[in-house]
């Protein structure tokens, strides 16, 4: 495997003009974005849930690493029904996550290192603990939610029904938890409410919104009926779509949005978490006038296969070219399970992370991923603390154990808040350090080389003729500038360059290359072209 040593701690290019020294509003538009989840990622008082300290402590690890910006899912003050996808207070930090002061000195620091800071903003719901939903439980203007006197047929994405009777006999809509109640977007209180939070942060020199359920918040008129569905009525991903998912509206409510992220200097940006039917339904999001990105959740979901990859792929380019954005790739997250184990290995999963890293867009990774972990399936049924666990046996808590950083006992945790499995002493970021051939420093290498040969994240994508059918199922090969090229081989058996047309110098393998003159099964390489194929 080809590799370069990686740099010391702290030590990487600079990420791009930050917010107010350049006119660089573009840096999104080719990011990698790295994903912490910050109750799993490190712990700086020892109380066994990651908090914002802990991951300012870490801010030179992200440096090292090579990522231009870091994503913090809520931290917001939050009873934690929902690990913080239930907000209180917009405005505040958790007291178990830190204060506002730490939230202002880790944006600071990541600045100082070339590092943007990307926040979780969470408009469909809120927590049932918040002030406004206090007053509408006391009868006071409960036209800020969703009431009605009778539930219709709508059921919760996390299972059950998607209703909750008050005491005084109304019902209210909570498409997620019962602890989740939906706002009411058709209020224009509720909609100057979140102009005033975008702000609020903007100010605190945040660089940008993860925006969670972006395709929600408007519902449709009168609250339809669902009606007979086989299974469940809620499918995230699907040819159907459903009245509260997806509708129209919700582009009004972005327009308003949009202007706000452009008065602020350096690029602000906002990405959506949009589970809509079809790529053309998902570009209508990134619309110039609208959010800058949207997740491609149809390739996180493709199945490893090379023709898997290619359709995905290409439909997804093909739909954001139509509105000029960049597609925004992902191949874990903090609602999903991981790819090493979704997709049948770690040697797979690294083969699809180098395939995603030369896609031309933005690139988001999730906490763990460069070391390779994978889902944990094993967790006690007791600790498990996914609400969805409990209406409809379902769980995200394997994704979300906490990162091991040693090889010492508790992998750098003192009592986590959901148990480390012992072997991952042997993936801590301490025990891949030092190891050129380890999943870390495979990640190290590709962000490296994806700064030096910036036509991988930007330019255009030119698919390269596979010339032997037999090879045509289980091969892709693509040029993402004159001169590299990426060959992926998703096959039992070995790829000849020579069958592929193919020949010059393998700048990076996802894995080791027995034959340099052949890419090994799951295996992808970045190929810098000889000058006869070049």
């Amino acid at each position: 495997m080809a590799t370069t040593p990686h740099p010391p701690p702290g030590a990487r290019p600079a990420a791009g003009p930050l917010p107010g020294t350049a006119t660089d509003d573009d840096w999104w538009r080719d990011a990698v974005v790295y994903q912490v989840y910050p109750r799993s990622f490190a712990d700086a008082d020892g109380d066994g849930m990651g908090d914002l300290p802990g991951v300012r402590a870490r801010l030179g690890y992200l440096g090292e690493l090579g990522v231009d910006a870091l994503w913090l899912s809520p931290f917001y003050t939050s009873p934690q029904a929902d690990a913080g996808y239930d907000v209180a207070d917009y405005r505040d930090v958790d007291p178990m996550f830190g204060t506002l002061a730490d939230f202002d000195a880790l944006v600071a620091e990541a600045h100082a290192l070339g590092i943007r800071v990307i926040v979780d903003l969470v408009p469909n719901h809120s927590s049932d603990r918040h002030p406004w939903f206090q007053e509408a439980l006391r009868g006071e203007r409960r036209d800020r939610y969703i009431f009605r006197d009778a539930p219709n047929d709508w059921e919760s994405v996390f299972g059950g029904p998607a209703w909750t009777r008050t005491p005084d006999g109304q019902w209210y809509l909570h498409l997620f938890a019962p602890e989740q109640p939906d706002l009411n977007w058709e209020n224009p209180e509720v909609r100057a409410e979140f102009r005033d939070i975008l702000r609020f942060w903007l100010d605190r020199g945040v660089d940008g919104f993860r925006v969670d359920v972006a395709h929600g918040m408007i519902k449709d008129a009168g609250l339809p009926d669902v009606g007979p569905k086989e299974g469940r009525q809620v499918e995230l991903l699907g040819d159907e779509r459903v009245p509260y998912f997806d509708q129209d509206g919700v582009h009004d409510i972005y327009r308003e949005w949009r202007p706000i992220l452009d008065s602020y200097p350096g690029g602000r940006m906002a990405v959506a978490e949009a589970w809509v039917a079809s790529p053309e339904r998902l570009a209508r999001y990134v619309q110039p006038d609208e959010l800058h990105q949207a997740f491609s959740f149809d390739f996180m979901m493709a199945d490893y296969h090379a023709k898997s990859f290619r359709t995905v792929i290409e439909k997804s380019l093909a739909e954001a070219e139509l509105v000029g954005a960049p597609t925004t790739w992902v191949l874990s997250n903090h609602d999903k399970p991981r790819h090493v184990t979704r997709h049948g290995g770690l040697a797979r999963a690294r083969a699809a992370t180098l395939l995603m890293l030369a896609l031309p867009g933005s690139a988001y990774l999730y906490n763990g991923e460069e070391l390779g972990l994978p889902e944990v399936l094993d967790l006690p049924d007791e600790l498990r603390q996914d609400p969805a666990f409990k209406r409809s046996g379902e769980s995200r808590d394997g994704c979300r154990v906490p990162l091991p950083w040693t090889t010492g006992p508790g992998c750098g945790w003192s009592e986590p808040w959901l148990p480390i499995p012992e072997d991952w002493r042997e993936l801590s970021a301490e025990a891949q350090q030092d190891d050129p051939g380890s999943t870390l420093n495979l990640y190290r290498a590709a962000l490296r080389l994806r700064r030096e040969h910036p036509a991988l994240g930007g330019g255009t994508l030119r698919w390269l003729e596979v010339p032997a059918p037999e090879l045509r199922e289980d091969v892709l090969a693509l040029e993402r500038s004159p001169g590299l090229a990426v060959v992926l081989n998703t096959g039992e058996e070995p790829v000849s360059l020579a069958e592929l047309g193919l020949s010059g110098e393998v700048l990076l393998s996802s894995g080791p290359q027995p034959d340099p003159g052949a890419v090994a099964p799951d295996t992808t390489i970045w190929l810098q072209l000889g000058p006869e194929t070049a």
